[in-house]
């Protein structure tokens, strides 16, 4: 089968209330899960996963809820691939304006074997089934072979025919365990997009875990491959190693935009704010070298990078702070700072020097930096305040008769 061109539209499906909320430490309650469903629509994410509803009672409620107050989302409810899943799927979705149910399924023979212990065609009849049920209650269903990349490719395939049958729309792949890389991830998009018939009929989804670091290079792999829907949560949350971060996939194509050449909805300058909510919510924030969002991410102290950030931002930074929310970069004086550094940080405090005087306030300044982690601002103040002083007492000394 020739293989069908993809539209350029790249959907967010954003699972950060789900998938990201099983993260250990990462639960929130039914009001926070409101206040991040309303952030993430203000975000502009295309699809937000709200929940597993028949996880618990909370999480059904959490579900109604936001079905009936995040009205421009499509709002999505998990389901394994029962009745008693996909109906409890269906009540949680009654209020919202567009539903989905995400169905997922066990594909490779390690999970039929020894989680799901059945057989192939056992799982195949469970593929259709759930997924004919779930298009009687609601006209968009996403079927996820679970451990897609760790399928034999024939099975994968014919899973994936006999959801596409049954009348899912969305066939997500699913990297469950982060086991893939990127040339396999890409090539089995392309692979499944060109056997399975009917695969012109349905948008392809990416679902990556982080556990090799590779989420976010499988994801756009994966757009490469076809895909033109990628699952993700704000800062990366997600079992064990996380999930792909949608900051990191969204800052990817806005800056790789030659490469990429995709639309989306993202409001990128509503990144950083958003990824500062969820912190908020969770009580902790991402690493402090976490691209895009990390308090590293713009921040620069060696000398070299410093002369040239202040020069031109663009010689060390590919994207400006600002385009993904954050208010500016930051430059941080320690002991790998140079002289170009103290004198801009400097002249915003106030202080204008002469080249001899920032010349012995360098000289200060490296003695101190190597005594402490970090100089703040106070400690520049008197570095100041000692050299004057010092110069003053010179100047005061009373010269001496020939």
């Amino acid at each position: 089968m020739a293989q069908n061109v993809v539209p350029d539209r790249l959907l967010f499906f954003d699972t950060t209330l789900r998938d990201g909320e099983q993260s250990p430490g990462c639960s929130m309650t039914h009001p926070e899960k409101l206040v991040m469903a309303h952030a993430l629509d203000d975000l502009g994410v295309d699809i937000l996963e709200a929940g597993f509803a028949i996880a618990s009672e909370g999480d059904f409620q959490a579900i109604q809820a936001i079905a009936r107050e995040v009205r421009r989302p499509r709002i999505a409810s998990l389901s394994r691939a029962k009745r008693e899943d996909i109906e409890r799927a269906a009540a949680a979705l009654e209020p919202a304006e567009r539903a989905r149910i995400h169905i997922f399924l066990a594909s490779s023979d390690i999970h039929l074997q020894y989680k799901l212990k059945i057989s192939r065609e056992e799982a195949l009849d469970r593929a259709a089934e759930s997924v004919a049920l779930a298009r009687t209650y609601v006209d968009d269903v996403e079927f996820s072979p679970e451990d897609s990349t760790r399928t034999d490719m024939d099975f994968l395939c014919k899973i994936v025919q006999v959801a596409i049958e049954a009348g899912a729309t969305t066939i997500n792949m699913p990297d469950t365990v982060g086991y893939t890389v990127p040339d396999e991830y890409r090539n089995m998009f392309r692979t499944v997009r060109e056997r399975v018939p009917g695969a012109e009929k349905v948008v392809f989804s990416a679902h990556c875990h982080n556990d090799l670091g590779l989420a976010v290079a499988n994801s756009l792999a994966a757009l490469e491959g076809g895909a033109r829907q990628v699952e993700c949560t704000i800062n990366g949350i997600g079992e064990r190693a996380g999930n792909a971060a949608l900051e990191e996939v969204a800052a990817a194509l806005m800056v790789r935009q030659n490469h990429f050449r995709m639309d989306h909805g993202i409001r990128l300058e509503r990144l950083y704010p958003v990824s500062q909510q969820l912190a908020k919510i969770i009580s902790f924030g991402p690493s402090p070298n976490k691209a895009i969002v990390g308090s590293n991410a713009f921040a620069h102290e060696s000398g070299i990078h410093q002369h040239g950030v202040l020069s031109n931002p663009l010689t060390y930074e590919i994207m400006t702070p600002e385009s993904v929310g954050v208010p500016s970069n930051r430059m941080v004086l320690g002991k790998h700072s140079g002289r170009h550094a103290l004198r801009s940080r400097l002249s915003e405090l106030g202080y204008e020097l002469s080249s001899e005087d920032l010349e012995a306030a360098y000289r200060a300044f490296t003695e101190l930096a190597d005594r402490k982690k970090a100089v703040y601002d106070q400690d520049l103040m008197n570095l100041v305040a000692h050299h004057r002083r010092h110069a003053d007492l010179i100047a005061a000394e009373p010269v001496g008769e020939a």
